[in-house]
């Protein structure tokens, strides 16, 4: 059995967190090999299926644009030709965060989220003193790695910062405006990771000291992390409303934090290219290597 593991051209030679799982795969009898998603000379119908993981370009073309239709096109283009995990229609959903609105109106709780278009204009100021918040947290709907964020205290030097950030964010793509919960400089934030609908493990990301973002990428650092049987089916439920919407997935990361009242509200639902830690977790890469080969058998 051929299976392709759709990476990037460039990924961080600090990436290792997947070798378990290449190594579950092999050991299994399969044929692996790793290949850049956008590479034009590839056919994809020489694989029986193609696993996204390490696809971590898209959303940042390098000029303050993303190539998500690029990527959103490819996906569907490969599953023409192959079977794609997670399947195309989960990519177009997950790839822009308007999906958060609508796990909202399925019941999860988020982050009060004030959701601007591009082109739009707003008051910041106006906004964060209409809704009492202390401090702001600004973020593209399209983007991935903490790109175009920006944390602002409600005074007139950060104010000022968040209006010129969005001014010139907003003439080229939609952002989000929420209050910035500070718990996570401290407990950052818990991943729940589930394959084929089932809990695998959980780990929990800390911001370097005085920052915000939980990305190796940024210094942070990552353990595993104790969840409780209601924290697990609260994630679940949101996987199992992803997959309700679309199909069944392969893979799933729950993305969870605490706001102020000390309330998990949800960050993300990663069903695209997530990190999974396999390194907090030996037996998670044979559960999935397990649950890609009963796909693809049955």
């Amino acid at each position: 059995m051929r299976v392709a593991i759709a990476s990037c051209r460039d990924l961080p030679g600090w990436e290792v967190d997947d070798r378990p799982l290449y190594a579950a795969l092999r050991g299994r009898g399969v044929d692996l090999e790793i290949i850049p998603w956008d590479d034009p000379m590839v056919n994809w119908a020489d694989f029986d299926a193609c696993l996204i993981r390490t696809t971590w370009d898209y959303w940042d073309d390098g000029e303050g644009g993303d190539r998500r239709d690029e990527f959103v096109a490819w996906a569907e283009r490969v599953a023409g030709q192959t079977r794609l995990f997670n399947p195309p229609e989960v990519i177009r959903w997950n790839t822009h965060k308007r999906y958060l609105r609508e796990l909202e109106a399925a019941g999860a709780k988020l982050a009060p989220t004030i959701w601007l278009d591009a082109g739009a204009t707003i008051d910041v100021a106006a906004a964060v003193a209409e809704r009492g918040w202390s401090a702001g947290f600004i973020k593209p709907q399209i983007g991935a790695c903490a790109r175009e964020t920006l944390r602002f205290q409600a005074d007139p030097a950060g104010l000022a910062a968040a209006q010129a950030h969005l001014d010139r964010t907003l003439a080229r793509e939609p952002m989000i405006l929420q209050p910035y919960l500070r718990r996570v400089e401290r407990e950052g934030e818990t991943s729940l990771i589930f394959f084929d609908g089932a809990f695998s493990h959980a780990v929990q990301k800390i911001p370097v000291p005085g920052d915000y973002r939980v990305q190796d990428d940024h210094g942070a650092s990552d353990r595993p992390a104790e969840v409780t049987a209601a924290e697990i089916d609260a994630a679940a439920a949101l996987v199992e409303a992803a997959g309700g919407r679309h199909h069944p997935l392969l893979y799933a990361r729950v993305d969870m934090m605490r706001d102020d009242e000390g309330a998990w509200v949800l960050a993300e639902l990663e069903v695209v290219e997530p990190s999974l830690f396999f390194r907090h977790a030996p037996a998670a890469a044979g559960r999935l290597a397990d649950a890609l080969l009963a796909r693809l058998r049955g």
